[in-house]
C-alpha cells in the first residue's frame, strides 16, 4: 500500500507556472516509476510525464520543452511552464512498484486565457 498526497494545483494565467508536488508514504527511490496524468474535461486520462528510479524521463509531446518531471529523496514533482488553455484538468500521481500501480486523489490545474 502506497499512499500518494499532491499538491500545488490551481488556478493560472496562459503562460504561467505551476509546481505541482506528490509525496509518498514510502521512500521515493524504492519506488520503480513515478509519473503524472491528466485528464481534461470530456477526454480521457492521459500520460503527461514519467520518471524511472535511474532518472530517465519520458513526456507527452504537448509537453515537450514545458514540462520537467523531477524528484528528491522527499517528493516528486511537475514543474509546468508556459502554460496553456488545454493544460487545464484534472492532474494525477501515479506510482509503480512491481506490479502494483498507485494513484493520487488528483489536482485540478485551471489555466485561463
Amino acid at each position: 500500500q502506497v499512499q500518494l498526497v499532491e499538491s500545488g494545483g490551481g488556478l493560472v494565467q496562459a503562460g504561467g507556472s505551476l509546481r505541482l508536488s506528490c509525496a509518498a508514504s514510502r521512500s521515493i527511490f524504492s519506488i520503480d516509476v513515478m509519473g503524472w496524468y491528466r485528464q481534461a474535461p470530456g477526454k480521457q486520462r492521459e500520460l503527461v510525464a514519467t520518471i524511472t528510479s535511474g532518472d530517465t524521463t519520458n513526456y507527452a509531446d504537448s509537453v515537450k520543452g514545458r514540462f520537467t518531471i523531477s524528484r528528491d529523496n522527499a517528493k516528486n514533482y511537475l514543474q509546468m511552464n508556459t502554460l496553456k488553455a488545454e493544460d487545464t484538468g484534472v492532474y494525477y500521481c501515479n506510482a509503480v512498484l512491481g506490479l502494483r500501480r498507485y494513484w493520487g486523489q488528483g489536482t485540478q490545474v485551471t489555466v485561463s486565457s
